[in-house]
């Protein structure tokens, strides 16, 4: 009986399948960037694209960059955290409201949300202009 438990643990270990979806929310002043939740619908073997470097042989993988590329995506549309006014409180919330939508979402499609992770490339500084705020949620089924 203990046999077939580990056995049973061991096979549900190994079938797990994994799924990143990422927002992407602007924090460019005057409301001029652009928000999204981005989610691939198709997959990528990270092999195709790896390459070996030893200090004998550089062996490098041929593969064109074009290829890593994903052609068929769904972009969910956010709202901006800014606007002409400055920060807009009524904006996060409501893309607060679609991401939980999503979240729901792939919960009911029997997606657990494994872990979740964030950056924040902010303005550099007078002139820059430029900012996004990423979230990667990485589901697990």
């Amino acid at each position: 009986m203990f046999a077939l438990v580990v056995l049973a643990l061991q096979w549900d270990m190994s079938a797990q399948t994994y799924k990143v979806i990422t927002s992407v929310e602007s924090i460019v002043p005057n409301g001029l960037g652009r928000s999204r939740i981005v989610n691939a619908l198709e997959e990528k073997d990270y092999k195709e694209f790896t390459s070996v470097q030893t200090e004998d042989d550089n062996t490098r993988n041929k593969s064109d960059r074009g290829e890593i590329r994903v052609k068929n995506f769904e972009e969910t549309k956010l709202l901006n955290f800014y606007n002409l006014g400055g920060i807009r409180f009524q904006n996060i919330a409501a893309n607060d409201a679609v991401i939980t939508s999503m979240i729901n979402d792939m919960i009911a499609n029997g997606w657990e949300l494994a872990f979740v992770t964030s950056a924040v490339e902010s303005e550099g500084g007078k002139g820059d202009g430029q900012g996004i705020f990423i979230t990667r949620y990485i589901f697990r089924k």
